[in-house]
């Protein structure tokens, strides 16, 4: 066998270094995606038990789009979960970078994203492509399975300092009823005169209801992200 060259060795360094890392963060974000689909499903099941005996138009619905996306329809809402199929890293201002876990351990900066999306459930069934959509809260999960998340402050998500906990069943519940909770917290506000007071003539032919108008929930308070504690 030929002599391995220094670039070849590095190669391999980075190979069995960082790709590793990388593939055990890869793993343990899907699983922990699974968790919340499974998750999802059970929350939609209890949740319809008890609005049975209600108005039936009231019910949660669970749909799955594609093996990294899922909705969940909540009377006018819509959550999407949606997992990215690529490991990041924290840019070097982030917050994580001054807390005693990562500086312990660089790699353990290696994260999975789940992110979770609040739409209005008419935007997607009318599909009014110019409707906003909200982020209201980031999963992070690392290679030992650690996780945070990153959402409003008002958002109730306390899930805030990585290192401390392990994604399991009882957290992705939380996670679920909190993100539930916080969009119906919200609703939807009245435009502003001066953005709807004109539209063209292609706008009517076309549905003045759908008339490129964006719509979205418009929050009460100023976006904040929640930072890393340490």
């Amino acid at each position: 066998m030929p002599k391995k060259t220094d670039p070849e060795k590095k190669i391999l360094q980075t190979l069995t270094g960082k790709s590793l890392i990388k593939q055990q963060v890869y793993d343990n974000t899907r699983q922990a995606f699974r968790m919340i689909c499974a998750t999802l499903q059970q929350f939609t099941e209890r949740i319809n038990l008890e609005l049975e005996a209600n108005d039936p138009r009231i019910r949660l619905v669970y749909q799955e789009k594609s093996e990294f996306n899922v909705d969940l329809k909540v009377a006018g809402d819509i959550l999407v979960f949606d997992m990215h199929s690529n490991i990041f890293q924290f840019d070097r201002q982030h917050e994580i970078w001054k807390t005693a876990y990562i500086k312990n351990d660089f790699s353990a900066g290696y994260s999975g994203i789940i992110s979770i999306y609040n739409f209005l459930a008419d935007s997607l069934k009318y599909r009014r492509m110019e409707d906003l959509g909200y982020l209201i809260a980031r999963i992070f999960i690392n290679k030992n399975n650690h996780f945070f998340v990153q959402g409003k402050r008002q958002s109730g998500f306390n899930f805030t300092t990585l290192g401390s906990k392990t994604f399991n069943q009882q957290t992705t519940t939380k996670i679920i009823q909190t993100a539930v909770q916080y969009a119906l917290d919200f609703d939807l506000l009245v435009p502003p005169y001066d953005a709807v007071k004109m539209i063209n003539l292609a706008q009517v032919e076309q549905n003045i209801s759908d008339s490129r108008i964006k719509t979205g929930k418009r929050l009460g308070f100023q976006f904040r992200s929640d930072d890393v504690g340490a």
